[in-house]
C-alpha cells in the first residue's frame, strides 16, 4: 500500500462492545494494522488480548483496562508476535503480567527486531506509532496450553502449532462461548500470508487448514478474528473453506507442471469471483507461493 494511502492505525475507543458478561471488544474500524482488543473480567483478575500497534496504542489499551478492571490484577497475553499484537507490551510492564507460549516468545525474540524494521517501512504513520517501541518480554511462558483463573472464569489459552506464524494461540472463554483467534481469522478479507521468503517461511498453509478444521468442529458461540467484524462459528468454516479451496486449485494446477506465475493468474481469479467482497487480494498471491513450496516439498 502506497505510503499517502496508508491511514494512522490508531486504536479508537468510541465503539466498545459487550460480548457477554464482564467481557467487551475494543473493535478494529475497518483500519489496516489495527487489531481487534479483547477485554476479559473476572472476580479477582482481567485479562487482556493484544495491545496495538506501539507504545502510544498500547497506553490506550492499558489505561480503559485499567479503568475497566478497577483494582482487579491485570494480565496480558497475545495471539501472536506481529506488530499490531504484540508490539505494545512493553506499556504494560510493572502493570500487567505477560504470558504466552513458548514458540511466540521465540519469535519475539528472533523475529520481532526485524518486524520493526519492515513495518517502519510501511509508511509514516505506521513509522510514527512504532516510535519508541521495546519489545516485551514474557513474565509467563507455557508450553501448549494454559488455562488462566480469573476468579470464578477459566480463560484457556492454547498453542495451534505453526499456522499463521510459528507462535500463534487462541484465547478461548468457555463459559460464554467465547474465541479469540489472531490472525488465524480475518472477517471480509483474504487470509493474510505473511510469505516472504527467504527472511520468513513460517506460515504453513496444509498445518492452517488442520487448525481450522479443528476450530470450527468446536463451534463457539462468538468468533473474535484478528481484524473485521466480530462473528460466529461461520467465520472459521469460511477460513477453512477458502483454505481448502486455495490449497486444491493450487495443488492441481502444481501437479500438471503449471507455472507459478500462471498459477496465481489462475487462483487469483477464481478466488476474487468467488468472494468480490473480500478485501486483502494481494494475500492470495502469497498464499498460492506457500503452499507451491510445500506442495514441491511433500507435503
Amino acid at each position: 500500500m502506497a505510503e499517502q494511502l496508508m491511514p494512522d492505525p490508531v486504536v479508537d475507543l468510541s465503539d466498545v462492545r459487550e460480548l457477554a458478561r464482564d467481557m467487551v471488544v475494543i473493535p478494529n474500524p475497518g483500519v489496516p494494522l489495527v487489531p481487534n482488543i479483547g477485554v476479559i473480567g473476572g472476580r479477582h483478575s482481567v485479562l487482556v488480548v493484544e495491545t496495538g500497534m506501539g507504545p502510544r496504542n498500547a497506553e490506550t489499551v492499558l489505561a480503559f483496562a485499567a479503568d475497566y478492571a478497577k483494582g482487579r490484577t491485570l494480565y496480558l497475553t497475545t495471539t501472536h508476535f506481529h506488530p499490531e499484537h504484540a508490539f505494545g507490551a512493553r506499556t504494560f510492564a510493572g502493570e500487567a503480567t505477560y504470558l504466552i507460549n513458548r514458540d511466540q516468545a521465540e519469535d519475539l525474540r528472533l523475529k520481532g527486531p526485524g518486524y520493526v524494521e519492515m513495518f517502519r517501512g510501511l509508511g509514516e504513520p505506521v513509522a510514527r506509532r512504532l516510535e519508541g517501541v521495546e519489545l516485551g518480554q514474557p513474565d509467563l511462558v507455557y508450553d501448549q496450553a494454559h488455562d488462566l483463573d480469573l476468579g470464578g472464569r477459566v480463560v484457556r489459552l492454547r498453542a495451534t502449532g505453526r499456522a499463521h506464524s510459528k507462535g500463534d494461540q487462541v484465547v478461548e472463554v468457555p463459559d460464554a462461548g467465547v474465541l479469540f483467534t489472531g490472525d488465524l481469522v480475518e472477517a471480509g478479507q483474504f487470509a493474510i500470508f505473511p510469505w516472504f521468503p527467504p527472511h520468513d517461511t513460517d506460515v504453513s498453509g496444509t498445518r492452517w487448514l488442520a487448525v481450522m478444521r479443528r476450530l470450527a468442529d468446536e463451534r463457539p458461540r462468538v468468533v473474535v478474528p484478528g481484524h473485521g467484524a466480530v462473528g460466529d462459528a461461520q467465520l472459521l468454516a469460511d477460513v477453512r473453506d477458502y483454505l481448502q479451496l486455495l490449497r486444491d486449485e493450487t495443488w492441481a494446477r502444481r501437479d500438471s507442471a503449471m507455472s507459478e506465475e500462471t498459477i496465481v493468474e489462475e487462483i487469483s481469479a477464481l478466488m476474487i469471483a468467488r468472494h468480490p467482497e473480500w478485501a486483502g487480494r494481494e494475500w492470495i498471491e502469497k498464499g498460492v507461493g506457500c503452499l507451491c513450496a510445500e506442495h514441491d516439498a511433500g507435503s
